[in-house]
């Protein structure tokens, strides 16, 4: 089984990654990895201003006519705060751009806050309750009064509230190339947005090789591990920071309070199910900070989490199990 990998390239303000089990297959794997994340991008960037998003955002408190993608999306992200509970929250779209996120990333000015599988269990993911002490509630959540209709082909947003899907969608859109290209050419598939890892299809001998890193540039925290299913995700407080006046700001936002989370976790890595599954837990764990390994367990998903004092804590079978199966 040959590996081919597609060159570098960036998509949805972030770095692409394709490996596919087939040199022939590579060209078109590539065609429709660019066909989802261009769809992806349409149907759910915030910052683009003919966005199906923006329009649904600028329709807020009534509904607004969203294509098959877009709802799709929504839903998903629903889910992931329902999963949650309401960590991982859409509606804080308007918090982001009223903490300095009001563009494309690469247009802010960027600081460092330092100068599996599918054979993993299927129940659901502890109510961080279970397992956090009260938090004082200063922001009202508005991901529950979405309203998606698939009747009328619409969405609402509550008024006064702004849908940002960064926390799901790229995840999302990891998943579904990673199953559109293992289906449609018959072939082992690997996906990686930023980071966010789907896997599809056979595996190759040996499983898949999946790097977690926070630091890109030196690679320090750097830990490789084999993947023959499912997909992992590493969210970070590191990755898109940026200064705002005096303050550092980081775009994972405490939906309690409306604002950057503490940074007691420089990264957290999660292996699960799907993309959508690791990327909603991982970000839920960087709000959730030192309750993150009790709810991590109860969860029984393999985790690496990095301290920001740079202690590393390894949860479930990571890294006993360096392979995980289907």
């Amino acid at each position: 089984m040959s590996l081919a990998t597609s060159a570098p390239s960036t998509a949805l303000g972030t770095y692409v990654e394709l490996v596919v089990t087939s040199v022939a297959a590579l060209p078109a794997a590539e065609t429709l990895l660019r066909a989802e994340l261009a769809g992806i991008d349409a149907a759910c960037s915030r910052f683009r201003s003919d966005s199906e998003l923006s329009a649904v955002n600028a329709g807020a408190g009534r509904p607004v006519a969203a294509g098959p993608l877009l709802r799709t999306a929504v839903r998903v992200a629903v889910d992931a705060a329902e999963a949650t509970g309401g960590l991982v929250d859409p509606t804080l779209g308007g918090d982001l751009a009223a903490a300095g996120y009001d563009r494309d990333f690469a247009q802010l000015v960027v600081i460092s806050l330092r100068s599996s599988p599918r054979s993993m269990p299927a129940r659901p993911i502890p109510s961080p309750s279970d397992c956090t002490g009260p938090v004082p509630q200063q922001r009202r959540s508005g991901w529950p009064e979405i309203v998606i209709d698939d009747g009328l082909g619409t969405v609402m947003v509550p008024r006064g509230y702004q849908l940002d899907l960064g926390a799901t969608a790229k995840a999302l859109a990891a998943d579904r190339a990673a199953t559109a290209i293992a289906e449609r050419l018959d072939v082992g598939v690997l996906v990686s947005l930023g980071g966010d890892v789907a896997t599809a299809g056979p595996a190759p001998a040996g499983g898949w090789a999946v790097r977690t890193a926070v630091n890109e540039v030196d690679g320090s925290d750097a830990e490789t591990v084999l993947l023959s299913g499912g997909a992992v995700a590493t969210s970070s407080p590191e990755v898109r920071a940026w200064r705002r006046g005096s303050q550092r700001m980081h775009h994972i936002l405490d939906p309690r309070t409306g604002q950057p989370a503490p940074v007691v976790w420089r990264g957290v890595s999660v292996a699960a199910a799907t993309c959508v599954r690791a990327n909603a837990t991982s970000t839920a764990a960087i709000v959730m900070g030192e309750q993150a390994s009790a709810w991590l367990s109860a969860a029984g998903l393999p985790a690496r989490l990095i301290g920001a004092d740079g202690r590393v804590l390894r949860l479930g079978s990571w890294p006993e199990l360096t392979v995980w199966s289907r």
